[in-house]
């Protein structure tokens, strides 16, 4: 069975010991602004709708010195009846547990009310540490409103402005002077220091330029990302949950629950895997609010980020014309994918409507006319539902085929394999006319994630589809490269040089 920790973004050396800070509030008052700005990022979605945050978002920020974990939590309303806020309030009391200390944020523009003395009532009842950031205070006029606020009963307020960056120095401040470094961390992060000075592996740029190089040597990556997308209501949080054992995203029949990409960290035999769950991505005529454009903008880039994609396709509703978008978009940005194909338990097992279940087969036919692309992708039948009921067992399968694929994925083949492979080509049996033909001189693999290859050619000419799908299949026939896309790069022997 997998073992899961809490993800911190970035990942570094020494995440899981640091203290971590929890942001809370209600919603729409700045928290996803103030965490943006601490870690130095766009990690958390930002906008003038509320309750954009809904997940639990990680991060990291660094302070005199010392170093801290960040977490940005949905906004919180006590009480209120409605799945979805009630989700993002669980979500919410994860972080309140797991924190050393809370940032209250609350908007100067904003009358109390008394869903604000709830939560400081619940804060309070914590233990922790609790500090009062008055956000949007961005003149002397507003300093003398932020004041009013302490009817709240908290001591420690700031007025801050995280749209500008104002007063939070004495906010962190206050913060680190109320979380004492413990020994333990404080000789964790001397032990970094000293692989640092050292040139150790930790020296900033060594690990990157030299071990995770695409293009020289032996590919080593210490950490996959794994992405999973698909179209919004397939199951993608469900997938999550059940792939880590938690249940670190809000699952809701209710398309489009997720906006920020949530992601965890899973350790599945010696190996690191870190998931993220995307936003459903859809066309943007579907799109309305800005949020749920923001979402797919981000789900894309994590995409494009990622080391392998698991699509996910909804068993009771078929393969789409948005599932092969979504299958095309990770396929043309060279990411190494899986077709999960989910709620198979909906047409098999248990289904309801009277019709005979599902065949497996059928269903795996209708795939590969629908995404003839992803030829080389595995397809996996599974339901996460069931997974996260039965202690995630079901998916060890999904875990082992992400392991195969990130290891096709970085494969390397060295220059006289494959001149030795192109000598045994029969090219004549190529279905590409005459005149498209190219000589091939030698080929060699030039990068890996994906493996792409150069060939050198007589001519300077596209490869035509055939030919180039032709070769393909040889490359996978004598090599492998399951799951992963191939790139191919000509380079003609008579190429002029300037």
């Amino acid at each position: 069975m997998p073992t899961y920790r809490k993800s911190v973004v970035p990942s570094r050396p020494g995440s899981e010991g640091l203290p971590l800070v929890a942001i809370v509030g209600r919603p729409n008052v700045g928290k996803s602004t103030l965490f943006n700005r601490l870690t130095h990022s766009r990690r958390s979605i930002v906008g003038d709708e509320p309750g954009i945050t809904r997940d639990r978002i990680y991060g990291e920020y660094e302070w005199g010195g010392r170093r801290f974990r960040l977490v940005d939590t949905g906004g919180i309303v006590p009480d209120d009846p409605e799945l979805i806020p009630t989700e993002i309030y669980n979500q919410a009391k994860v972080a309140l547990e797991d924190a050393d200390a809370l940032i209250l944020v609350v908007d100067v523009r904003t009358e109390l009310a008394s869903p604000d003395y709830d939560l400081v009532k619940l804060l309070i009842r914590g233990g922790k540490p609790v500090f009062l950031a008055v956000n949007k205070v961005e003149g002397d006029a507003l300093s003398g409103e932020a004041e009013n606020l302490r009817r709240l009963g908290l001591r420690d307020l700031f007025p801050i402005s995280s749209e500008h960056g104002l007063g939070i120095g004495d906010l962190l401040d206050a913060i680190s002077a109320a979380i004492p470094p413990p020994a333990e961390v404080a000789e964790d992060e001397a032990a970094i220091e000293d692989e640092i000075d050292e040139g150790g592996p930790l020296q900033p740029g060594a690990e990157d330029e030299e071990s995770r190089h695409r293009t020289h040597g032996t590919f080593e990556q210490h950490e996959t990302s794994v992405a999973i997308i698909g179209r919004p209501n397939v199951g993608k949080s469900t997938m999550l949950n059940a792939l880590t054992g938690t249940t670190r995203a809000i699952v809701s029949p209710v398309a489009g629950t997720t906006r920020d990409a949530v992601d965890e960290v899973v350790e599945f035999e010696g190996h690191t895997l870190r998931f993220v769950d995307t936003a459903g991505i859809r066309r943007k005529g579907k799109t309305h609010l800005m949020a749920e454009k923001l979402s797919v903008i981000m789900a894309r880039r994590h995409l494009e980020a990622a080391d392998v994609a698991l699509l996910v396709i909804d068993a009771t509703e078929g393969v789409t014309a948005a599932d092969a978008t979504i299958g095309g978009y990770a396929h043309e940005s060279g990411r190494s994918v899986i077709i999960v194909v989910n709620k198979w338990d909906a047409v098999t097992t248990g289904r309801t409507d009277g019709k005979p279940p599902a065949d497996r087969e059928v269903f795996e036919r209708q795939i590969r006319s629908a995404l003839k692309y992803l030829s080389y992708a595995s397809v996996i039948f599974v339901s996460a539902l069931e997974a996260t009921q039965q202690g995630g067992k079901i998916m060890s399968r999904v875990l082992h085929e992400v392991l195969a694929v990130a290891a096709e994925r970085r494969k390397r083949v060295t220059t006289g394999q494959m001149n030795r492979f192109l000598d045994k080509i029969d090219f004549q049996r190529a279905p590409v006319p005459i005149a498209k033909r190219v000589r091939i001189f030698y080929m060699t693999q030039a990068a890996v994630a994906p493996p792409t290859f150069v060939l050198f050619t007589d001519r300077d000419v596209k490869l035509h589809f055939a030919f180039e799908r032709f070769l393909e299949n040889q490359i996978r026939e004598a090599f492998g490269f399951k799951g992963t896309p191939i790139w191919f790069k000509v380079r003609p022997r008579n190429e002029k040089k300037e």
